[in-house]
């Protein structure tokens, strides 16, 4: 028999599980938090201090047959749909970064240059990697983990447990916004990889003029000087563009959240 003073603490402990869930998926998905990296007891922690607050704002009252029902199911899966939504689109954007990483390094002749990336455990091009931590520490500076945290609790609002469907819109709007990852990704990568072609071009050119020069011995240390000093040269406009594709995928985030 359960003593009088515990006697409310299984509903609890059901309401924090279920309070969980959403920035937990949430985290799954997202940059930074999602990572290989981040040990599952802090994404616990953080999903428990965001969610119970932001559930306690609402009028949730936990189903009558419990979670272990088709009412209770379908609450947790809308939560997770909700969760894995705003963290993948802000993943979108963060992407971008990735994209132009791999669209320089294939210009520069570095697209067999690879290492893993420690937030995935996958290999990716030195270049991507070398964008993808520029784009974590911009993210950060522009204060992208807190308006992230913001927009989840900012959900439970528009999307409260147990009606958080998201729109056949809101997802098909997501689906298109995946589209522009690769339009930010080549407007980020364009002033250094279209000036690395313009070397190559050149390069060209000289070894028809000149057939005993090596286009291999000469064209490749001159397409890697070539794209080391733009990038350097570039690397305000390339922050530029990532915070760009960061605060679009933040935008896609926040209407996701609201519904609207």
């Amino acid at each position: 028999m359960i003593p009088t003073g515990f006697a409310g603490v299984e509903a609890q402990l059901w309401l924090w599980l279920v309070a969980m869930i959403r920035p937990g998926a949430m985290f799954v998905a997202a940059p930074i938090f999602g990572a290989a990296f981040v040990p599952l007891q802090v994404r616990f922690i953080l999903a428990l201090a965001l969610g119970i607050p932001a559930l306690s704002a609402t009028s949730f009252v936990l189903p009558a047959e419990g979670l272990v029902s088709f009412e209770g199911v379908a609450l947790v899966a809308g939560e997770v749909m909700v969760g894995l939504a705003i963290g993948f689109a802000v993943q979108i954007g963060f992407s971008a970064a990735l994209v132009a990483g791999e669209l320089i390094g294939n210009a520069m002749g570095l697209g067999f240059a690879a290492m893993v990336d420690p937030a995935t455990g996958q290999q990716n091009p030195a270049l991507s990697q070398f964008l993808s931590i520029m784009g974590t520490f911009l993210f950060l500076s522009i204060g992208g983990h807190l308006a992230l945290a913001a927009t989840v609790v900012e959900s439970y609002q528009a999307l409260p447990p147990g009606q958080a469907w998201i729109s056949a819109e809101s997802l098909g709007g997501l689906v298109r916004f995946g589209g522009v990852l690769f339009a930010a990704g080549l407007s980020i990568a364009l002033p250094v990889a279209f000036a690395i072609v313009l070397v190559q071009l050149v390069m060209g050119m000289l070894s028809r003029t000149a057939p005993q020069l090596n286009l291999f011995a000469v064209g490749f240390p001159a397409a890697l000087l070539a794209g080391m000093v733009l990038l350097a040269i570039a690397a305000p406009m390339i922050g530029e563009g990532i915070i760009g594709a960061l605060q679009l995928g933040l935008e896609e985030a926040r209407r996701i959240a609201t519904a609207s």
